[in-house]
């Protein structure tokens, strides 16, 4: 799956030169013309990072910072902010807001994405691995396969790519909604209830007799996959 990155920008020129640099290195982006806008598609589909003006129509990019990091269901989102205010006094506001760097105005496309590689690493450092590993969990992405401790975890595709999924997210909890996006596609018209059936089938394979139930259902909104935990 492509990392995929949320670019939170009004000036098109720069949407324009970032969108093409990004898919070149094989990054998939989405687009918010303003903060507002920016928090909607957050809250629709899951987004590996958030590249965000600090200068943005109607909300602030420190703003949508804030809310990013208030809200438990993108809290976890790595961000980057990008902006003309270069002073040491505006990086540190940006920093407390919550965000992970900060790049000042104008940058290069190779600063970018280097900066994006490095932030990513930080927060899922599996992303230049072939293998994931959650807790004793482990998917080897090469060769398709899943093993828990020492036992083969035999599933189908769709529950491959959901746990695949969750696996390259441990600990964020994602909707129904977002979990439909992120594996079977935003085009796709899949009931909420099909991921149910899914995430029971994925529960059956992962968890053998005696071992903790590693996903977590969160009433009102959604899946998390942790670490360790106790069967619920």
């Amino acid at each position: 799956m492509k990392p995929i990155i949320l670019v939170v920008e009004d000036e098109a020129a720069i949407v324009t030169l970032l969108r093409y640099n990004l898919e070149k290195e094989g990054f998939e982006v989405l687009e918010a013309k303003d903060g507002e806008e920016g928090l909607t598609i957050l809250a629709e589909r899951p987004v590996d990072l958030v590249l965000l003006d600090w200068m943005l129509p109607f909300l602030s990019g420190i703003e949508v910072c804030r809310q990013i990091r208030r809200r438990p269901e993108t809290r976890n989102v790595p961000i980057i902010i990008l902006t003309a205010r270069g002073e040491e006094g505006d990086r540190v506001r940006g920093l407390n807001a919550g965000a992970d760097d900060y790049v000042p105005k104008p940058f290069s496309p190779a600063e970018i994405i280097a900066r994006i590689r490095a932030v990513l690493r930080r927060a899922r450092p599996a992303i230049a691995d072939e293998r994931l590993r959650v807790g004793d969990v482990e998917m080897d992405l090469a060769e398709f396969k899943v093993t828990r401790g020492s036992r083969p975890v035999a599933l189908g595709p769709t529950e491959f790519r959901l746990l695949r999924f969750l696996m390259e997210h441990p600990g964020r909890v994602f909707s129904r909604d977002q979990l439909i996006n992120a594996v079977w596609g935003h085009d796709a018209y899949v009931d909420e209830r099909t991921v149910d059936v899914h995430i029971r089938r994925l529960r059956k394979a992962l968890n053998g007799e005696g071992e903790d139930d590693l996903i977590r259902t969160v009433r009102a909104a959604g899946y998390a996959l942790e670490a360790t935990r106790n069967a619920a």
